[in-house]
């Protein structure tokens, strides 16, 4: 049994908040001053403020830098929506961009408002314009009901809220843009300088650009094969071919799309080429993906390195190192212009399909690889990945012939919904796939369980119950033998959260049987492993949950598994600690702590934080365990029902309370566990793991490791006793 969703941001200031998300700036920002200083003006008086303008002119970079000069206290957060296509699918993007995790079956908007009540954060939206109606509509909400909320809107159109601030913004001055063209010629063409010979061509340039800031880059990126003579020359030609010479009176967004077609142009037929099949991908992208689904039919695989490398000068992608490595992005106005060739060349069905293809493949892929060393490498890849991976589901889902594709997708990312924090998008995912009728059953059946296994994480019991019991039925008539083992495995795991530990026993021993005939060998074997340790211990048999737990910790170090792994440390942990082995424990909890923050798992890091504040009020320092209580009571809301309603999970929360109230008085721990609900979970987690000085939080100090005095040496509980004493 695991989670990995909660409301908490994963990275946190001082104040035990995320600062933020913006990115740093690249390349240097050129101009704007009086504009910026305007913009935080409308800042200040108002708190929607939406930059508007055509696509290229500068909107996301003025809106960055802006932004980035304010200081609320709880950050400044940027969420790209160009990427999406689905109206749904924006308060997901916003909850992610927010570093937020919820396992819950709230809605996300509820999560946001939640996360929002009592914060004080600026918002920027970019990139709104198609999604506007969804985007008014939460804008709208969210002001209304937060009060520390202020919102910074970027598009093509206003969002037509209510208060909202329109800030027009107009390209550059003619001698910003050719400070921007020097600027970016001197990247590409090193020792480029604007000087006599060449300064009265670049301003020209730049005056038939209308001084919109991509047009200019791309101009600029074209100054190592041409010279600015030249360069205005061919721009001079491809203005009047368009225009019969009206220059003067070029609308911008005709500017922009006729300096986008200028670059076109100058493009060798195989970069056109390259340019329009780009377009499928939606994000970034990376070469393999490229050389999969763009090559063929006139551009060779072993061409298609150099190509992208063509593009790359000319400005037409750009470059970026990500945690998955090198990565390729092209600017959504620019990709548009490439999907309009590639309709064009009646090839667009193919290339979606060849891109549906990949990222079948690739979550195929990560399922096999997340049983490996390879874990944390496979969910950067996959993190990376999202956009396509969405763009690929949407494309099964919207296609009559492909519903059954949708299903296997939205099924095999089950390990990143659960593992990485996605459990309310895999959801979405999954319900949409399940409400088409299709004939491939096993699709079918795998979409069922994964959904009844992130229902059940997110503690919705009768979904989960209607999932799973059409999953038996429709197994058992198919003689499907690894559905029936999934589905009995995740209905043992249903019993074990709502206390049925006989049930939860048997089931899972059945599941484990299962998965012995059809030669299955996974993670979710060993969570299974692990969960019937947990349903032994809290029957009193905690050798045997041992013996279980130190099993699957011997395969996981074999196959290089860290996340079932966690889960054996926990019960491991809690072992050590009926023996009276503090130490042990403790190192136990902590090493199975970083891997669950790592993996931004909720459920796993606030289980280890309760028990680590049991054994260190054991240890003696009742300050400290309150202070851990209070950052755990902080972090359940988002997992759910606090320690699932569960008399077994809840025994070491009560029993961890009432030492040290006893030892505190109360008034001295409620205001210990008032100190600890301040801290975000990554303070928290390093409070748990002694990373972090007490004072710097702003919580009360307490000197770990004295012993307790003898009134508090209560003997270790048995799993078995009442009362609330039993813990796992």
């Amino acid at each position: 049994m695991r989670s990995s969703q909660g409301s908490e941001p994963s990275d946190t200031g001082a104040g035990g908040h995320r600062a933020g998300n913006l990115p740093l700036e690249l390349n240097a920002f050129v101009g704007r001053a009086a504009e910026l200083t305007e913009l935080g003006a409308a800042l200040d008086a108002g708190r929607l403020v939406t930059v508007t303008g055509p696509g290229g002119v500068g909107k996301s970079r003025l809106a960055a830098r802006a932004a980035a000069g304010l200081r609320p206290d709880d950050g400044v957060w940027r969420v790209e929506l160009a990427e999406l296509r689905e109206p749904e699918l924006v308060e997901y993007a916003v909850v992610e961009a927010l570093g937020l995790t919820d396992h819950t079956s709230r809605p996300p908007r509820r999560v946001l408002l939640d996360h929002l009540a009592e914060r004080r954060l600026l918002l920027v939206l970019d990139g709104f314009e198609h999604l506007v109606d969804a985007c008014a509509s939460l804008v709208g909400e969210l002001l209304r009901r937060t009060a520390g909320l202020r919102v910074l809107a970027v598009g093509r159109r206003p969002l037509s809220v209510e208060g909202e601030r329109v800030f027009p913004l107009a390209p550059l001055t003619e001698p910003e843009a050719a400070e921007l063209f020097a600027d970016r010629a001197a990247a590409g063409t090193p020792g480029f300088t604007l000087h006599d010979g060449n300064r009265a061509d670049v301003q020209e340039i730049c005056r038939r650009l209308d001084g919109v800031p991509l047009a200019v880059e791309l101009a600029a990126g074209r100054l190592p094969a041409l010279g600015p003579a030249q360069l205005l020359a061919r721009l001079d030609d491809r203005f009047r071919l368009l225009t019969g010479g009206g220059r003067d009176t070029l609308p911008r967004h005709q500017t922009l799309r006729t300096a986008i077609g200028w670059s076109h142009e100058l493009c060798t037929p195989v970069e056109r080429l390259m340019w329009a099949r780009l377009s499928v991908f939606a994000g970034q992208f990376d070469l393999e993906s490229v050389e999969y689904v763009c090559g063929g039919g006139g551009l060779h695989p072993d061409n298609i390195l150099d190509v992208l490398h063509e593009l790359l000068a000319q400005s037409v992608i750009t470059r970026e190192e990500t945690p998955a490595g090198v990565r390729y992005r092209m600017l959504d106005t620019v990709r548009a212009y490439g999907a309009d060739w590639l309709e064009a060349t009646d090839d667009g069905a193919r290339l979606r399909r060849r891109h549906r293809d990949w990222f079948m493949g690739l979550a195929t892929w990560g399922e096999l690889d997340w049983f490996s060393p390879r874990q944390r490498e496979v969910a950067a890849r996959v993190e990376a990945e999202l956009p396509n991976l969405r763009r690929a589901l949407e494309h099964c889902l919207s296609e009559p012939d492909d519903g059954h594709l949708g299903q296997y997708l939205a099924g095999t990312l089950w390990f990143y919904w659960v593992g990485c924090g996605r459990l309310s998008e895999g959801r979405h995912w999954l319900e949409r796939s399940l409400d088409l009728d299709t004939e491939h059953e096993g699709s079918r059946l795998k979409a069922l369980w994964v959904l009844g296994y992130v229902a059940i994480l997110q503690g919705d019991t009768v979904p989960a119950f209607t999932a799973l019991g059409e999953c038996r039925r429709t197994a058992e008539l198919a003689g499907n033998r690894t559905a029936l083992a999934y589905t009995e495995h995740r209905t043992g795991c249903l019993a074990l959260v709502t206390d049925d530990m006989p049930r939860a026993e048997s089931l899972l021993r059945s599941a484990l049987d299962r998965y012995h005939e059809i030669g299955e060998l996974n993670s979710n074997v060993l969570m299974a492993q692990v969960e019937l340790a947990m349903a032994l211990a809290f029957q009193g048999d905690l050798p045997g949950a041992v013996r279980l737990c130190e099993e699957v910790r011997r395969v996981c170090v074999d196959h290089g598994e860290r996340w079932s792994l966690a889960y054996a440390l926990y019960v491991l942990a809690y072992s050590a600690w009926t023996e009276g082995d503090l130490t042990g424990a403790r190192r136990l909890l902590a090493e199975g702590l970083d891997i669950t923050d790592a993996f931004h798992d909720l459920l796993g890091t606030v289980l280890a934080v309760e028990l680590l504040a049991l054994i260190t009020v054991a240890e003696g320092d009742a300050a400290e365990a309150a202070v851990l209580q209070g950052s755990a009571s902080r972090m359940w809301p988002s997992v759910g029902l606090p320690l699932f309603g569960s008399a077994h999970y809840n025994a070491p929360h009560e029993q961890c309370e009432a030492m040290a109230r006893k030892r505190l008085g109360d008034e001295r721990y409620e205001e210990c566990v008032r100190a600890g609900a301040r801290l975000g979970r990554q303070a928290a987690v390093g409070r748990a793991l002694g990373r972090t000085r007490p004072e710097a939080l702003g919580a009360p100090a307490a000197p770990r490791g004295i012993p307790a005095p003898p009134d508090m040496r209560e003997p270790a509980a048995s799993p078995t006793r009442k009362g609330g004493e039993a813990t796992g």
